[in-house]
């Protein structure tokens, strides 16, 4: 059975192919962005560089939260895709989106790897600096302190007249 499509219907699916494959290609990007955060942050916890460490988390947050976003509009525009192209489904035409796809699965994979990676040196790191603080030693630990010094008073007082 063959399905005639208007030219209109035929413009509407190209415009929803379009705009889902920009947003597949947004996401890619905010992947790769994030992923060169991980791999940055890597070298800023090899570095001991707590305040760039600070700032790498954050702009993971803000990467996260775009990838969020993202994925919001990006669900049901493929729940979309999907009906729509039901009945005249080509998969010569779905091949640019499918190789989209494979590179995020690609992309999603790394930044999984890159993430656990630092998420150990980040353990590693906290672990040792529990050793160090639990290896100083107060030198004051023993000696009273110059305001607990008892000091020896009159404990009478004789007034004569």
């Amino acid at each position: 059975m063959e399905t005639k499509l208007s030219q209109e219907e035929l413009n509407e699916r190209i415009q929803i192919l379009k705009k889902f494959r920009q947003l597949l290609e947004q996401q890619r990007t905010k992947f790769q962005e994030y992923l060169k955060v991980l791999e940055a942050q890597e070298s800023k916890i090899n570095e001991e560089n707590a305040e760039a460490l600070l700032a790498h988390s954050e702009l993971e947050a803000q990467i996260v939260k775009g990838i969020g976003s993202l994925q919001k509009v990006i669900v049901p525009m493929q729940d979309l895709v999907t009906r729509t192209h039901a009945a005249t489904y080509n998969p010569a035409d779905a091949k640019p989106i499918e190789d989209i796809k494979a590179e995020l699965a690609k992309l999603q994979g790394q930044v999984l790897k890159q993430n656990e990676k630092n998420r150990n040196l980040l353990k590693f790191h906290m672990a040792q600096v529990k050793e160090q603080i639990q290896e100083f030693k107060n030198p004051y630990r023993s000696l009273n302190s110059v305001y607990f010094t008892t000091m020896t008073t009159g404990s009478r007082i004789q007034v004569e007249v």
